[in-house]
This record gives C-alpha cells, sequence and structure tokens, in this order.
C-alpha cells in the first residue's frame, strides 16, 4: 500500500521532470552593434597610447629616473598630459 502512495506522489514529478529543466540562457547575438567609445575614452586611450610609446622610447636608466615602474610613470604622464591640454 505504501508503495503505491508513494508511486502516486513521485510519477507526477517524473513526467514534469524535463518540463521543468531550465533552457540555457540565450546568448547575446553576434550581430549586436558595438557602441561607440565616449569622448572621454577615446581622450584615456589616446593618453594611454602616447605615454607607453614614451614609456617603451626611455633607456633603463631614464625609467629609474621616471618611476621605476610603469604605473608610477603613467600616473604622472597622465597628469602631465591632462595639464598640456587645458
Amino acid at each position: 500500500m505504501r508503495r503505491i502512495l508513494l508511486a502516486a506522489l513521485a510519477a507526477p514529478l517524473l513526467l514534469a521532470g524535463p518540463a521543468l529543466a531550465k533552457e540555457p540562457a540565450a546568448k547575446p547575438s553576434a550581430t549586436a552593434p558595438a557602441r561607440e567609445p565616449t569622448v572621454g575614452q577615446t581622450a584615456a586611450r589616446e593618453r594611454q597610447k602616447k605615454c607607453g610609446a614614451e614609456w617603451r622610447g626611455l633607456s633603463a636608466t631614464e625609467k629609474t629616473s621616471q618611476g621605476p615602474k610603469w604605473p608610477q610613470y603613467f600616473s604622472k604622464c597622465v597628469k602631465r598630459l591632462k595639464e598640456q591640454k587645458a
């Protein structure tokens, strides 16, 4: 009797299993247009490119005098470029 009761209760769950399974999330469309960068983003990228070119042009001794690592040099360079523009 107990088995019949359990089978009667479990049957709807077993039948509904595939219907309850989650479908994979839809992937973003590959044809969606890319957003244009803002004016600030464009300016930041230009500053990064200019500072990177300057950093690569420095010798090892010049790099240590300017700031031994890229983050320190980049910070100083960005400040300098912003002041020149203003």
